[in-house]
């Protein structure tokens, strides 16, 4: 059996051992269209991360029998075009539950407690000219006694709001596909969450419920005081809007680890703010603890050997 990883440089230093035990493996860092095609053309089985599988790569595959990513989302791959060729397609869920659970509330916490404007102000001098033993001018808030919206309850949605309980904060959730299924929290319309909120956090796949969701009239409707992350998915969120939203002081700050196109392009409005203080911006990277990425590894060589069994 052939096995081939066309991106493999998205799993870092995890190990494949567990796979390559099942075949004979060839890992790519990446792949462009082109090589893709040229590369999946003898193989079996095909892993990969963000490449696009489209008419194209599977007439370039006539021997290939199953599809597995390396994630949870699945909207780089054709997956009914698949079904017509017969050809499967796997995904891992649930893998990163506690690192991207993490990684939102690292972004909350930062944004609640000015972490980033405390470092500065310390190693900038400014608390050594301070009259004060405390930056009196910026003061925290508390978790306590806050409302957290989330949007899209779903396993991680979930550990967030768990966290958010123990910090004491009362949990409203909006349910993207519209069936609520979490009973343990009340289930809010859109409009209801955003105005009540003081921390919105996006655990939601992209499609279309979810495009543009959250856009500039929607940020007009949430608190000045309150603030935004998404660690879900790129395009929930306009980032135009948001950019607007952030500089004319609509809410008080956002954090994202997600984007539309990725990496960032430098042009992107995201990267020019006039007030570049209340964003925060990570790479991508709430899925990607050591942790993670060991599951991950381990859930893609299950999923072929149950394929193969």
């Amino acid at each position: 059996m052939k096995i081939v990883f066309l991106d493999a440089i998205s799993m870092g230093d995890a190990s494949l051992e567990e796979m390559a035990a099942l075949g004979q493996l060839t890992c790519y860092p990446s792949s462009t269209a082109q090589e893709a095609r040229e590369r999946v053309h003898d193989a079996d089985v095909a892993c990969l991360n963000k490449v696009v599988v489209d008419q194209a790569f599977l007439d370039a595959a006539p021997k290939l029998k199953l599809i597995c990513e390396a994630g949870t989302g699945i909207n780089n791959i054709d997956v009914k075009l698949c079904e017509e060729r017969g050809v499967a397609v796997r995904n891992v869920a649930a893998y990163s539950t506690d690192s991207v659970a993490q990684i939102a509330w690292m972004h909350i916490l930062n944004l609640l407690g000015r972490a980033f404007h405390y470092s500065e102000f310390v190693r900038s001098g400014a608390y050594s000219r301070n009259p004060v033993h405390v930056d009196y001018a910026h003061p925290f808030t508390e978790a306590r006694g806050k409302t957290l919206g989330i949007v899209g309850m779903g396993a991680i949605g979930q550990r967030v709001a768990a966290i958010g309980k123990a910090f004491g904060m009362a949990v409203i959730y909006y349910s993207t596909s519209g069936t609520g299924h979490c009973k343990e929290y009340p289930s809010v319309p859109l409009e209801e969450l955003l105005a009540k909120a003081d921390v919105i956090t996006i655990h939601a796949p992209f499609n279309e419920h979810t495009a543009g969701l959250i856009g500039y009239e929607e940020l007009r409707q949430m608190k000045r005081s309150a603030i935004l992350v998404n660690t879900g998915r790129g395009g929930i969120a306009d980032e135009a809007d948001l950019a607007r939203a952030l500089d004319e002081g609509l809410l008080r700050g956002a954090a994202l680890d997600v984007y539309v196109k990725e990496p960032l392009p430098l042009d992107s409005p995201l990267m020019h703010l006039q007030h570049p203080e209340r964003l925060i911006l990570s790479p991508h990277i709430a899925w990607y603890s050591q942790e993670a990425r060991a599951r991950l590894a381990h859930e893609m060589a299950e999923n072929i050997r149950q394929f193969f069994k």
